[in-house]
């Protein structure tokens, strides 16, 4: 089973496989998260592998535009619907969740001032983290922050180490690290684009 037909079979069985919007572990880390982004308010924002759209509708609330996907179907409706939720004024153009494979589909826009990795990076092998993460630097502005959030322990279908991804975003030019968070269940960083 590829994985985006494991994440299809998880989200089309339950909206919330993880109980992202209730379990204390999930609200914890979002909110951590949140707090230690660098502004209150962000132009454009891209959240790749957006499950169901809980941070999702957390960061339509401090942007102006979001760009937020998933591999799923299941997920992208699950997402449309939380965003329709919580903002059922927002214009269109204002918050766009698309279905694609990453990172393959990375949109090529530029510009961003932040792009949000969140439970996703070890799901990919070293060739495509690099990938992923070379794309996610591209994208952004001088300036821009490239968040970074994920679980420690083992689980079933991790492919990569959740040091060895943030290890690769570290290592990319041009990036200073402005927050770095360690506790017994998460590793939450951030870096920040040199504005030259």
């Amino acid at each position: 089973m590829t994985l985006t037909a494991h994440f299809e079979a998880l989200y089309a069985a339950d909206e919330d496989p993880w109980s992202v919007r209730a379990a204390w572990y999930e609200r914890r880390k979002r909110a951590l998260l949140l707090a230690s982004l660098g502004k209150a308010r962000y132009r454009q924002v891209f959240e790749p592998g957006c499950g169901n759209g809980e941070m999702s509708a957390a960061l339509a609330a401090r942007c102006e535009r979001l760009l937020a996907c998933d591999g799923a179907a299941s997920a992208v409706a699950a997402a449309r619907r939380r965003l329709q939720d919580v903002a059922p004024d927002m214009a269109p153009e204002a918050v766009r969740i698309e279905q694609r494979s990453l990172p393959a589909q990375w949109p090529g826009e530029r510009g961003y001032d932040l792009v949000l990795i969140s439970e996703l990076a070890y799901y990919f092998d070293a060739a495509a983290l690099e990938d992923l993460l070379v794309r996610a630097h591209a994208m952004l502005g001088a300036g821009g922050e490239l968040a970074l959030c994920h679980y420690l322990h083992d689980f079933d279908d991790r492919v990569s180490a959740t040091a060895q991804a943030h290890a690769v975003a570290g290592r990319l030019p041009g990036m200073r690290r402005t927050v770095h968070h360690l506790d017994q269940d998460f590793l939450l960083e951030i870096w920040q684009k040199d504005a030259s």
